[in-house]
This record gives C-alpha cells, sequence and structure tokens, in this order.
C-alpha cells in the first residue's frame, strides 16, 4: 500500500511541479516524498523510477502524438540515425525514471539520520 501511495505521489507532486519549476524539481520531489513515506531502500528507488517512468513516458508520448511526431522523427534521425520516435520517447523516459529513483534512494537513505 505505501508503494501505490509513493508512486501515485511522486507522480502527482512531480507534474504539478514542473509547471512552475524547472524539469529537475522532481528529483526534489521524489527525495521530499521517500522521506516522508518509510521504505526500503530498494523500494524507494523502483518507485521513484516506476512514478517518473510513466510520468515521462505518457507525457512525451503526449506531446510527440499532438505535433504528429514531426520533432520526434527529426530527433531520433539526429541522435541515434535512426527513423523511430518511439526509441526517443523511451530514452526521456529512462532519464526521468533514473532521476527520479536516485532522488528517491537518497531520500531513503537520509531518512534514518532524520530525528
Amino acid at each position: 500500500m505505501k508503494s501505490i501511495v509513493s508512486i501515485l505521489l511522486m507522480a502527482l507532486l512531480s507534474f504539478a511541479a514542473c509547471l512552475y519549476f524547472p524539469w529537475w524539481s522532481i528529483a526534489v520531489v521524489c527525495f521530499v516524498v521517500a522521506i516522508m513515506i518509510p521504505q526500503r531502500v530498494g523500494y524507494a528507488f523502483l518507485n521513484g523510477f516506476v512514478s517518473l517512468f510513466i510520468l515521462w513516458f505518457s507525457m512525451s508520448s503526449w506531446f510527440s502524438f499532438n505535433n504528429d511526431h514531426i520533432l520526434a522523427h527529426r530527433m531520433s534521425l539526429l541522435l541515434f540515425q535512426i527513423d523511430n520516435p518511439l526509441l526517443l520517447v523511451m530514452c526521456t523516459a529512462l532519464i526521468g525514471a533514473l532521476v527520479g529513483g536516485f532522488a528517491a534512494m537518497s531520500g531513503a537513505l537520509v531518512r534514518p539520520l532524520k530525528k
């Protein structure tokens, strides 16, 4: 139950934070949520990873779909030398997921120090 609450809280607060703050505010959100909700280090990383992967995958695929994948086609050709917008969306989601996972893991590691 803690995992579901943690995943939903990280995803919703990260979405809200990115509306007003820079993209790296997702790390602060995941860090704070991992401090507030006690969980093991591995579960904290997994919760941060999954929540941000789902969030960034859905947002980047939504934006890409709304502009008919024009930018995604061009950027995938530029970065990967193949025309595959889904690969670009997956890489974007992976970057966000790693940032969220490591921030949540850091928050879970800092939690025992908090007294």
